[in-house]
């Protein structure tokens, strides 16, 4: 059951846990923010639902809240860093961070992150590099969760993308996983007790089934664009671990747990590259096409992220929507 929870007590509580596993005041601040802006943008399977895994993690030692990301190479628009198995949505933000300083020099920046861990939702980094008037790429891997096209066992990640465009009548934003539905999304179904809503993965006989049980029990999520997403999953872990010199899928996939994982952040200023005289006008022309468009009986078009901002002003006042089980568990870490 989903209830609602003021947004300050849920910042207040998270403040409080991470303090207990010696977060500083400024990284538990980063992390609750970003966990806290996913499940009000309507994204609570990577916001509020993963808290407790992500403590999880730090309980295991797999993530070092004292670790602080490390330049290694540096080359004119192009930094590699090492994270030290810091906090992921710490390090992917101090990454997108400095992407965003490097466009403001250069016109574009790209900073490649080694030895990270899952940055929760990726969303929110693409936002962050809209909010500063920059075009924002961002993709990263992860442990095998997903067949090859044909495979019956989990050999590629769901390696999910991001981009993300600035428009002053809000942004465009696109979050996505490889596979038809990200495991948080399916967590969230199972808990439920719900079937997804279109075919998501694979059962044990290699048919395709709505059954996050069946789909989370091997590991075989559908790839989207069946074998064109499988070979796109290919190319972003090697892009990934090539830039960054990180572990690649198969190598986490080896280590047991899914964590040291690989991530890109791309940025590039509009204003330095002279794009901005004609984005917004583009961009509004290319979505009022869109909304032109005759659709099927009950159907409503809607471009990548256009009920975010509506939907974290609702949430805003009406509280944090979260799962009942989700928030008990989180308020039981106090004690």
């Amino acid at each position: 059951m989903e209830i609602r929870v003021p947004v300050d007590r849920v910042k207040n509580t998270l403040l409080e846990i991470l303090g207990k596993f010696n977060f500083s005041p400024e990284k538990a601040d980063r992390c609750s923010k970003l966990f806290i802006q996913a499940s009000l943008d309507g994204v609570p399977s990577h916001g509020l639902d993963r808290f407790p895994v992500f403590i999880d993690m730090v309980k295991k030692g797999l993530v070092k809240p004292s670790a602080d990301p490390e330049l290694v190479f540096s080359f004119g628009v192009f930094e590699r860093w090492n994270g030290h198995l810091g906090p992921g949505p710490s390090n992917a933000f101090l990454a997108m961070e400095r992407a965003i300083q490097l466009s403001r020099e250069f016109g574009l920046g790209l900073i490649a992150l080694e030895s990270t861990n899952h940055w929760m939702r990726a969303g929110n980094y693409g936002l962050q590099a809209a909010e500063a008037g920059c075009i924002g790429i961002c993709f990263t891997n992860t442990k095998p969760n997903m067949p090859a096209w044909g495979g019956s066992e989990p050999k590629l990640g769901n390696n999910p993308l991001v981009i993300a465009i600035p428009r002053k009548k809000g942004h465009v934003v696109l979050d996505m996983a490889m596979s038809q539905f990200s495991y948080g999304k399916m967590n969230t179904f199972l808990r439920r007790g719900e079937e997804m809503p279109f075919e998501a993965g694979f059962d044990s006989a290699g048919k395709l089934t709505k059954s996050p049980a069946e789909i989370i029990e091997k590991e075989l999520a559908l790839p989207v664009g069946l074998w064109k997403g499988a070979g796109l999953s290919m190319l972003l872990d090697m892009l990934v671990s090539l830039l960054s010199g990180g572990l690649s899928t198969y190598e986490i996939g080896q280590r047991g747990e899914e964590y040291a994982l690989s991530q890109v952040f791309l940025c590039l200023d509009p204003v330095k590259l002279g794009m901005d005289q004609w984005a917004d006008q583009k961009l509004d022309a290319i979505i009022d096409d869109l909304k032109q468009s005759q659709v099927f009986e009950g159907q409503v078009l809607r471009y990548p992220g256009e009920r975010m901002l509506d939907l974290r002003k609702q949430n805003m006042e009406l509280g944090v929507p979260v799962h009942g089980a989700v928030w008990e568990k989180i308020v039981n870490m106090l004690s």
